[in-house]
């Protein structure tokens, strides 16, 4: 069993889905770790791992996500939940109101503890942010992204088309391969 360390409903209700369905069980772990300021979202999950490592016995995951905006160059990115604390979907969108684009990729970094090694797997999804919020699903910046080919914000979207296109269902996806092992001849 692997304990997914978070606080977000709405992250464990996606990535509990995807990987039910592949026949791989997790819990939820509903705990807070620390997160560092750090440049990249690897670094964060690195560090909490070091924490971790000491607080919960057993195999674990955790994941950092951020929405990276071209206009900003990558800003809010790793800052992407003290953003939306501090302002929200409408204080994004008042930041891009003059933006000459409004190109957008979210993305996750998952850290698998299984045994007593760290394995990391990425997603990413290209897109771009919406005049303004639509749809009542999802989380944080999902009523404000719409994924690349799609004409539908992530809040727009049941969990079950966002999990076909977005970066957490890419990572899970590699988390997926991982745990499947090499393919056999």
């Amino acid at each position: 069993m692997i304990a997914f360390v978070t606080t977000n409903e709405g992250k464990y209700r996606e990535v509990s889905a995807i990987l039910a369905d592949a026949g791989v069980n997790i819990v939820r772990e509903d705990r807070s770790y620390p997160e560092i300021q750090a440049d990249r979202l690897e670094k964060v999950v690195r560090f909490a791992a070091t924490v971790l490592d000491d607080q919960i016995r057993g195999d674990y995951l955790i994941d950092d996500s951020g929405l990276f905006l071209d206009a900003f160059g990558g800003f809010p990115g790793v800052y992407s939940s003290y953003v939306h604390k501090r302002l929200g979907n409408p204080g994004l969108l008042k930041l891009l109101q003059d933006a000459k684009t409004r190109a957008a990729t979210f993305e996750t970094v998952f850290l698998l503890r299984q045994g007593g090694s760290h394995e990391v797997f990425h997603g990413e999804c290209r897109g771009t942010i919406a005049a303004g919020e639509r749809g009542t699903g999802g989380f944080g910046f999902d009523p404000i992204f719409v994924p690349e080919g799609a004409a539908k914000t992530f809040a727009e979207m049941t969990v079950t088309e966002k999990n076909r296109v977005s970066h957490r269902a890419r990572a899970v996806a590699a988390l997926l391969a991982h745990l499947r092992g090499p393919k056999q001849p």
